[in-house]
C-alpha cells in the first residue's frame, strides 16, 4: 500500500515528472562544473546556472539577477543574510513565531554579545501586529527578520505593511520565504524586503539541497559566509566582493540548481493562482472535516485564505508523536509531529514541548487523501 503523504511544508513531495528527467538529463549530458573552464561543457553549465538565476528573479520582482545568491537551504540563506550584515551592537526585531534557522542564529549573536534581540509577539491568531514591530525599534535597530508564514500554523503575516514601516525608519527587512514562495506572489520591491531567503524544496517543487538569498541593494555591505573558489578572480588572494560570488564559494549544486528551475517553470506553467486555490480547496476540506471530530483542536486563523496549507492540531488525551506513529504505521499516512523547530511558538500556543500534528497538503495530493486521514482520525477516536 502506498503513503499518502502530507508533509509538504517540510519538502515537497513527489516533483514534477520533468524536475526528475531534468535532473538526470544534465547529469548524463551536461554536468561539467559550471564557470570553471572555458570549455563548451563548463560554459554551457554555467549558462543553466545563470537561466535559474533570471528566472528566479523575475518570479520575485528582482531587478537585478546577480542579486540572487544560490545557497544550500533556506537555512543557509538566512544565515548568509543575517551574519553577513549584523555587527557588534546592532539590535534585531524577530518574532516568536520564527523557525530555529532564524532564532538560533540570531540566539547565538545574542549570546556572544554581538547584538541585542526583541522578540515581537502576535495576537490569538498568530499575526503579528505591524504596530508592535514598530513599538519594538530602538536607535540601533539594524534589522528586522520575520517569516512570511508560520510553520506550525500556516498563518499569513502583513509582510509589506512591515516592510513599509521598516523601510520608514532605515532597517534592513529580511522575510523567510520558506512557507510562502510558489504559493503566494511574493514582490521585493513593493513589498520593501532587502534580503529574502527561500528553499528550492518546497513550493518551489525544487530537489533539497536547493535555494537562496536576494540582496538588495539597500544592502551595501555584506560579508561573505563562506569563501573560496568562485571561477572569477582566482588570481586575487582574497574573496570577489561582486554578486552573486561574493556570497557563492566552491562548486554550487549545480543538478539542483538545473533541477529547482525546472521545478519552477513548472509552477509558472500552471499558474500560482492554480496551484493555491486546489491548495486552499483541500484546507477547507480539511478544516470543515476536523470540526465533526471530537477532541480535536486548531491552531492559526480558521481563513484558509489567510493562511498557507498548514495545518496543526492536537487531540484529547493524545500525545502528538503517538498519533503520528499510528498515522504512519497503521494508516499510511505521513505527517509531521511535534514542535516542528519552532519553540517559541508552541510555547506561545501552549503545546510546548509535545508540540502539534501538522498537516500540510501540496499540488499533487486529493480530496481522496483528505478523507483518508480524516477517516483515520475517526477511527482512532472511535467515532467511526
Amino acid at each position: 500500500m502506498s503513503v499518502t503523504y502530507l508533509d509538504n511544508a517540510a519538502t515537497s513531495f513527489p516533483k514534477p515528472a520533468r524536475v526528475y528527467e531534468r535532473m538526470e538529463k544534465f547529469l548524463r549530458e551536461e554536468a561539467a562544473n559550471p564557470g570553471r573552464s572555458g570549455h563548451r561543457m563548463s560554459v554551457e553549465a554555467e549558462a543553466s546556472v545563470e537561466s535559474a538565476r533570471a528566472l528566479i528573479a523575475k518570479f520575485i520582482g528582482a531587478q537585478d539577477a546577480s542579486r540572487i545568491a544560490f545557497a544550500l537551504n533556506c537555512t543557509d540563506a538566512l544565515n548568509m543574510g543575517m551574519k553577513g550584515i549584523l555587527k557588534k551592537g546592532d539590535h534585531v526585531i524577530t518574532s516568536v513565531l520564527e523557525h530555529n534557522s532564524v532564532l538560533r542564529p540570531l540566539h547565538s549573536l545574542e549570546e556572544d554579545g554581538v547584538i541585542t534581540l526583541t522578540k515581537v509577539k502576535p495576537n490569538k491568531d498568530c499575526v503579528i501586529n505591524p504596530e508592535d514591530i514598530g513599538k519594538a525599534f530602538t536607535h540601533k535597530t539594524r534589522l528586522v527578520a520575520l517569516t512570511h508564514a508560520s510553520n506550525v500554523t500556516g498563518t499569513l503575516q502583513p509582510i509589506c505593511e512591515i516592510g513599509k514601516i521598516v523601510r520608514e525608519r532605515g532597517a534592513l527587512f529580511l522575510v523567510d520565504g520558506a512557507q510562502t514562495i510558489g504559493v503566494f506572489p511574493i514582490d521585493v520591491e513593493t513589498d520593501f524586503i532587502d534580503l529574502l531567503a527561500f528553499p528550492g524544496h518546497k513550493s518551489l517543487l525544487g530537489p533539497t539541497g536547493t535555494g537562496g538569498l536576494y540582496v538588495g541593494k539597500r544592502v551595501e555591505e555584506i560579508t561573505p559566509w563562506r569563501e573560496g573558489g568562485t571561477g572569477m578572480g582566482s588570481e586575487n588572494p582574497t574573496h570577489p566582493e561582486d554578486f552573486p560570488f561574493v556570497l557563492e564559494g566552491g562548486t554550487p549544486n549545480t543538478v539542483g540548481i538545473v533541477g529547482l528551475a525546472e521545478g519552477l517553470k513548472f509552477v509558472y506553467d500552471t499558474g500560482i493562482d492554480v496551484i493555491r486555490d486546489h491548495e486552499f480547496k483541500l484546507m477547507k476540506q480539511l478544516r470543515e472535516g476536523l470540526k465533526s471530530i471530537k477532541g480535536v483542536k486548531t491552531f492559526g486563523l480558521d481563513s484558509v485564505k489567510q493562511s498557507t496549507a498548514t495545518l496543526s492540531f492536537v487531540l484529547e488525551g493524545l500525545d502528538p508523536a503517538d498519533v503520528g506513529i499510528i498515522l504512519d504505521q497503521s494508516f499510511n499516512l505521513a505527517l509531521r509531529s511535534g514542535i516542528h523547530c519552532a519553540p517559541l511558538c508552541h510555547e506561545f500556543l501552549g503545546t510546548f514541548p509535545t508540540g502539534t500534528i501538522r498537516v500540510s497538503p501540496g499540488f499533487f495530493n486529493s480530496e481522496k487523501d483528505i478523507e483518508s486521514l480524516l477517516n483515520a482520525l475517526r477511527q482512532l477516536t472511535k467515532q467511526e
